[in-house]
């Protein structure tokens, strides 16, 4: 019987198949934040064009930004700032100060500080919101 090499995968499939490591998720982390924070600059650069139209539509469009819809949007972005900027900060010392070591603690120091600061900003975000909801029970 003559050899038959098997199809081609597609890329996609390949990647799903590969075992990841820590060090892996963060480079997929990093840079699903890297691309979630280009997007929001195009949206924030868009939404300051309404400066262009006069006060009256500047301020309509920051009422909007104030519902609970976009406080959410605003606390998921703080979260997309802080695995970044952290995630970020852990690559130089693992690259220049010989952090390759200690990679793993560096990474588990990354994600504790920031779900204690995302649990945080939270609840900074939300106080007034819960303490109004706890106020009209009494």
């Amino acid at each position: 019987m003559a050899y038959q090499p098997k199809p081609p995968e597609g890329w996609l499939k390949t990647n799903l198949k590969y075992t990841k490591q820590s060090g892996s998720w963060a480079w997929i982390l990093h840079r699903i934040t890297g691309l979630g924070l280009t997007a929001y600059i195009y949206l924030h650069i868009i939404a300051l064009t309404s400066l262009t139209k006069g006060a009256k539509a500047f301020d309509d469009e920051m009422k909007l930004f104030t519902t609970p819809v976009f406080k959410v949007l605003e606390w998921l972005l703080f979260s997309l700032v802080i695995y970044h900027a952290f995630n970020g900060i852990r690559i130089v010392l693992v690259d220049w100060a010989n952090g390759a070591r200690y990679h793993k603690k560096i990474l588990t120091v990354v994600y504790g500080l920031g779900i204690v600061l995302f649990i945080g900003m939270g609840f900074l975000m939300f106080r007034e919101p819960i303490t109004n909801m706890f106020a009209s029970i009494r």
